[in-house]
């Protein structure tokens, strides 16, 4: 029989396929496509039949086209066919997984379980799956392992049924619903284990499904890493602590030790000791430092009823005006600065300052150096923040307290104005000193900057005078400057020397928004108003990593700053 002759006898030879091979009843735009080789599959009845009838004995063309299909060739289009396709739930399984298929085999739907295996409470909740379409076998989610990425710590456990013997999933979790294996009229169960970190020693398992108690509205927030980082955060913070609490408890505090344990931050309950021990205001010995403080507490008030009543004497006029000015301008977004109480401890410890220091005299900025020290101190009495809080000092604190938080305040300030003293004489050479070191420094370490800043006729003294006088208190929130003076009271010569190298990792951290300013008043305006105010912990380290690799580098070599070209 020829090729003719067998396609007019393929549509009597079976009717279910006729449309797929008849030319007739294939669409025009198949009808008369190039034929294109593709993968090979069984012949039909036909081909068969054709083949039988009438062997051949050379591979011809034609013989080739019989045993091989395309898509022009069958009925349906393959993508078409694949959409329109049921598909199971088991099919979608990884191939990795063996499911095990207790029940009968008409089973609609079995129990699911999602669980998640991070924590050690776990969470279960109960829901149903309707049975898949009636076209194909009906087939129940089930897995015996965790599934992985589903999503951190989420594993799938499944049973779909077959007709094979029952056999009883292992048990993966201590925690089974009351009932026993599920039947075919039993809803699917969806238990989801998530890990539930608790505050409080013995909280057990929380658990939803069928009328059990809905867990804490917190766990959405426990669910994601935060908890777990702040809990590691808190352990090495205690860790710390003990660490500090057991050095400074000593016989003799080493200061030197203490000085590197706490050059990374202080923790906040110790800090206020451990302040008054690097700034010399406490001794070394234990067994002295309460008859110290007494000491020097009663020796400023005598100062205080010495010298505070000449504050109005027209010798002493001009620098009690200016304390007056300066005070209410200083932490204006802080209401608790603003309480007279808070004034009047700022003006004693100003004044007496000033007239025991008549060298330098009140500067304009000592003011915003004795904040730091105050707030500090004050963490001894309270456990408010008052960075952060509304706190009324007057009626919260006892009179004691607050005069021991104002002499402490005015003897550390006394410390720490004793290393930079220069820095408030006449016409202060300190200052300028440092202006211009800053100066050389950036244009060694970053020149592209320095051009820049040159081009343009910024000078350093316009926008680094201020970084110098306040000690950056005016570029950075307090919380910041509190753990910036952690490192300065642990570095040798910290609010001088290591002052000049933190303003320099704090200049090179602006150099992308600064190259983009293309003028001498974008310069200045982003210079005096940069944007730290959502600044950390985070970003104070790293300036000071920053700032310890340059003193590491330009500290030992200092004729690297003085060094000139030779002509």
């Amino acid at each position: 029989m020829n090729d003719s002759g067998a396609r007019a006898v393929m549509p009597h030879v079976n009717e279910g396929l006729g449309r797929a091979m008849s030319p007739q009843r294939r669409p025009f735009w198949k009808r008369n496509a190039p034929k294109v080789p593709g993968r090979s599959v069984q012949a039909s009845p036909v081909r068969e039949q054709v083949k039988d009838q009438k062997p051949r004995k050379t591979l011809s063309f034609q013989d080739f086209e019989d045993n091989t299909s395309d898509a022009w060739d069958d009925a349906e289009d393959e993508i078409i066919a694949l959409s329109e396709a049921k598909l199971s739930f088991e099919s979608l399984l990884p191939a990795s997984v063996d499911p095990v298929r207790p029940g009968s085999n008409n089973q609609a739907s079995a129990p699911q379980r999602i669980e998640e295996f991070t924590g050690d409470t776990t969470v279960t909740v109960t829901r149903d799956f309707t049975s898949q379409s009636s076209t194909g076998p009906s087939v129940g989610p089930s897995m015996t392992g965790r599934q992985k990425g589903v999503g951190p710590g989420v594993g799938i456990r499944q049973s779909t049924p077959q007709a094979v013997a029952p056999q009883a999933p292992p048990p993966v979790h201590t925690q089974q619903p009351p009932s026993s294996s599920p039947t075919p009229e039993e809803p699917t169960e969806l238990a989801i284990n998530i890990p539930f970190h608790s505050d409080e020693a013995g909280e057990s398992n929380v658990t939803q499904a069928g009328g059990r108690s809905n867990p804490p509205s917190r766990l959405s927030r426990q669910l994601g890493r935060a908890h777990s980082d702040d809990k590691s955060l808190s352990e090495r913070e205690g860790a710390k602590l003990r660490k500090v609490n057991e050095h400074i408890a000593g016989p003799n505090t080493d200061l030197d030790a203490l000085k590197k344990m706490v050059w990374s931050g202080v923790p906040r309950e110790a800090r206020p000791t451990v302040w008054k021990l690097l700034s010399n205001y406490l001794p070394a010995n234990v067994e002295r430092r309460s008859m110290m403080l007494e000491r020097k507490r009663e020796e400023y008030f005598r100062f205080v009823d010495q010298y505070y009543p000449s504050r109005t004497q027209e010798l002493h006029v001009e620098t009690w005006r200016q304390i007056l000015v300066d005070i209410p301008r200083m932490n204006s977004q802080l209401p608790f600065f603003h309480q007279s109480s808070i004034h009047e401890i700022y003006e004693r410890v100003l004044f007496i300052w000033a007239i025991r220091h008549p060298a330098s005299g009140y500067v304009q900025g000592i003011n915003d150096l004795v904040t730091p020290f105050f707030v500090v101190f004050l963490s001894e009495y309270t456990d408010l923040d008052v960075i952060t809080e509304d706190f009324d000092a007057s009626q919260n604190l006892d009179p004691k307290a607050l005069n021991s938080i104002e002499a402490d305040c005015f003897w550390c300030l006394s410390k720490l104005l004793d290393g930079i003293q220069d820095n408030y004489t006449f016409a202060q050479p300190g200052i300028q000193l440092k202006v211009n070191a800053l100066r050389e420094l950036v244009k060694r370490i970053d020149a592209p900057l320095h051009a820049h800043l040159e081009a343009h006729m910024v000078e350093y003294l316009q926008f680094a005078f201020r970084w110098m006088n306040n000690l950056l208190m005016r570029e950075l929130p307090l919380r910041c400057t509190i753990r910036l003076w952690d490192t300065y009271l642990a570095e040798p010569q910290g609010f001088s020397t290591f002052h000049l190298y933190v303003c320099a990792a704090f200049l090179i951290r602006w150099r992308k928004d600064l190259l983009r300013e293309k003028d001498f008043q974008g310069l200045m305006l982003h210079l005096q108003n940069l944007p730290t105010i959502h600044w950390g912990d985070d970003e104070i380290g790293l300036i000071l990593a920053e700032a310890y690799r340059l003193k590491y580098m330009f500290a030992d070599a200092p004729n690297h700053l003085n060094q000139k070209k030779k002509t």
